[in-house]
């Protein structure tokens, strides 16, 4: 069984995107909702981990209020898929490869009216980097190794992200998997908010990832972020290359220095 997380703010939205297209699925679930409509919470990290304690299924599905399950199977097809992953850490329904950084991997549509994030469609799970925030799945028992950090992600950004570097870190595979959903949000997130929990993100990994891929672009834990903002979607050749020339740049300098 599937327990489902949800953090919302808007009921409206709630019922008529993710509770309408739950009330249709062919098998059961659990369903945890936690009611930030009054902006309480400080943190996804910290509302999602409260709510992962209270449930009971064998996978966590943490997925935003904003979310249409295109089919009444989506549930079932998708512990199928789940079930047949070797090592599964984290799958999420769209992502970033790190062999592919050019294109995201996902089938599904987002705003209004719907557009594809990409522009091939996936038939098998696909392994990536890092997952996106709008919908993904941990199994309860990983959860219990590895919850989402609250100190690193303290807003709403990235904690998909990070779970997804953390838990390979640990060994466990990270995927997409072939599900078809609708996101009604655009997904621009990119505040200032977003920038400050990027450059946590990128300093906890820097020893195992140099160069992190979000769905929002790639970054390199190298070069000052506040360059890489003028233009986040660079490509990881790019990304070496600046690399290469920052190293640069920080030899010279002490050797003009001495």
């Amino acid at each position: 069984m599937i327990s489902i997380v949800c953090v919302f703010n808007n009921k409206e939205i709630l019922d008529n995107f993710l509770l309408k297209s739950l009330k249709t699925q062919s098998v059961d679930y659990e369903l945890i909702l936690i009611d930030n409509i009054c902006g309480k919470l400080k943190s996804a990290a910290e509302a999602l981990n409260e709510g992962a304690e209270k449930a009971n299924g064998d996978y966590l599905m943490f997925v935003h209020q904003d979310i249409d399950l295109k089919s009444n199977e989506w549930l079932k097809n998708t512990e199928n898929i789940l079930d047949s992953l070797d090592n599964l850490g984290i799958a999420g329904v769209a992502g970033i490869s790190p062999w592919n950084e050019d294109e995201k991997t996902s089938n599904i549509q987002q705003g209004n009216p719907p557009q594809n994030i990409s522009k091939k469609r996936i038939k098998t799970p696909q392994m990536v980097q890092t997952v996106d925030e709008c919908l993904f799945i941990i199994p309860r028992s990983v959860f219990k190794i590895l919850k989402f950090d609250q100190e690193v992600c303290s807003d709403w950004h990235l904690y998909a992200v990070d779970y997804s570097l953390s838990i390979k870190n640990r060994g466990f595979k990270v995927y997409v998997i072939p599900a078809d959903i609708h996101h009604s949000s655009p997904g621009n997130s990119m505040s200032e908010q977003y920038y400050l929990t990027l450059k946590k993100v990128l300093k906890k990994h820097k020893k195992h990832h140099k160069v992190v891929f979000t769905t929002m672009g790639g970054w390199t834990s190298v070069y000052p972020l506040y360059i890489q903002k003028k233009k986040p979607l660079l490509k990881k050749k790019s990304l070496t290359i600046l690399e290469k020339i920052y190293k640069y740049k920080k030899v010279f300098s002490k050797t003009i220095i001495q």
